[in-house]
């Protein structure tokens, strides 16, 4: 049960987010009620993902590496920089394109080093490929990236950083409340 769950997690919030890019002509006519309804199909996605992950039983793939703890926490932190970067417009969003997408996929990289069991791979996994993908339909559709040349705000790159450090706390404390011990 655990791992059709989680399938079907992926499916809804792979299938949500590529509607504008499979489907743009579709997404455009459903307009303001189409965000809804990713946002809906996405938070459902979230529910299942995180449901199937929870119950599915674990199945070795390779063996884990506790030695890897510190590069996944490393690879965290950037990965939440990216996401901050991308929304406040940092001199990431110069060097970097697509930082949210960059950041789901060092997220997926990280988990995957650190987790070697089969409902780790589907997830991980699995989101790793969606952001690929993604990225690929974008790239596709606007071939051109046109980087900003407007100065960097100098305030929000110390915002995206101790944004970062904050919300990677907190992840990791939500972990250790999980039953998970991400420090190592």
């Amino acid at each position: 049960m655990g791992y059709t769950l989680l399938i079907l997690g992926l499916l809804a919030w792979s299938g949500s987010h590529l509607w504008k890019r499979v489907a743009p002509a579709s997404r455009a006519k459903a307009g303001d009620a189409g965000r809804g309804m990713v946002a809906l199909v996405s938070l459902i996605g979230i529910v299942l993902m995180v449901l199937g992950y929870r119950w599915a039983p674990y199945d070795q793939v390779w063996p884990e590496s506790r030695s890897l703890v510190h590069l996944n926490n490393l690879l965290m932190l950037l990965s939440f920089y990216l996401f901050a970067a991308s929304g406040m417009k940092t001199n990431a969003t110069k060097i970097v394109r697509h930082p949210q997408l960059w950041g789901v996929r060092l997220w997926a990289i990280a988990h995957l080093m650190v987790n070697g069991d089969l409902a780790s791979l589907i997830l991980f996994g699995g989101l790793f490929v969606w952001a690929q993908v993604e990225v690929s339909f974008i790239n596709r559709q606007e071939p051109v990236w046109v980087k900003s040349t407007a100065p960097t705000n100098k305030g929000k790159e110390i915002g995206a950083i101790v944004g970062a450090v904050l919300l990677t706390g907190v992840v990791g404390y939500i972990h250790i409340l999980l039953g998970y011990q991400p420090w190592g």
